[in-house]
């Protein structure tokens, strides 16, 4: 199988996750706290997101980084992306503290999912590896199907319409598969210089969103009313971690 066609039939699974994802909640204008198994699996994806970030992503962009500049690198890059994503999406979410409106509200969550889908997506394409598309499609896929359940949960708590709910979601489910074309197409036509570089920036970059979405933002979004909820979410999360530490080491 060639990437290319590799990244494709990973796009359109993960587009057909994340919609498929939407139909219990709308369906029954579910609240999130009554569905323990989905906060489980939740916790188990953010071991995975931390895992790809601090086992593959950022290290590889410390690499790539090194190759291009050789001796001459005198500044952390690697880490200064990193920071900035993980900034950028602490930033947009604190956004979210006005309260004066329930769509602000909802419509910055979403903001803030389309940014780290987009992203994510992008990094998967403008990769040329086949261990690397397939060590972050996994954390994407895992991640996909809660980040759109959460979304559309969300969308339904703040009493949008039916028809306002499916098109978000539609373009939430659409910007990962968006990023990996766009990824794709870079890492085709750039020079071999540019591409690599845009890989290194790209991986920085995404690590720090994934370092935020599987620590601050699933602390945010993750209230418990008995302490050991909150200890079983924390196994699923090193369970996760310990798969991706596994890969990285077998890899």
């Amino acid at each position: 199988m060639s990437l290319i066609l590799y990244k494709t039939l990973a796009g359109l699974l993960i587009f057909a996750t994340s919609l498929i994802a939407i139909i219990y909640p709308i369906k029954i204008r579910a609240h999130p706290k009554h569905h323990r198994t989905l906060e489980l699996a939740d916790a188990f994806a953010s071991g995975i997101f931390l895992g790809a970030a601090l086992f593959h992503m950022l290290p590889n962009a410390i690499q790539e980084f090194q190759l291009i500049y050789k001796s001459n690198l005198h500044f952390p890059l690697a880490e200064f992306y990193c920071a900035t994503g993980f900034s950028i999406l602490l930033f947009l979410e604190r956004l979210t503290s006005i309260k004066s409106s329930e769509f602000i509200l909802a419509y910055m969550l979403t903001i803030i999912l389309i940014v780290h889908a987009l992203i994510e997506g992008a990094v998967l394409g403008i990769n040329t590896t086949f261990i690397s598309v397939f060590i972050i499609f996994i954390a994407i896929l895992v991640h996909k199907s809660s980040e759109s359940f959460a979304l559309a949960v969300t969308l339904n708590r703040h009493h949008l319409s039916l028809k306002h709910i499916i098109v978000i979601v539609s373009i939430f489910s659409l910007m990962t598969p968006l990023g990996i074309l766009l990824g794709t197409t870079m890492a085709i036509h750039l020079p071999w210089q540019t591409s690599q570089m845009l890989i290194a920036i790209f991986n920085a970059f995404a690590a720090g969103t994934f370092l935020y979405m599987s620590t601050l933002h699933h602390i945010n979004h993750h209230h418990h009313q008995h302490h050991y909820e909150g200890l079983v979410e924390f196994v699923c999360l090193l369970i996760g971690l310990g798969i991706m530490g596994g890969v990285a080491f077998w890899a």
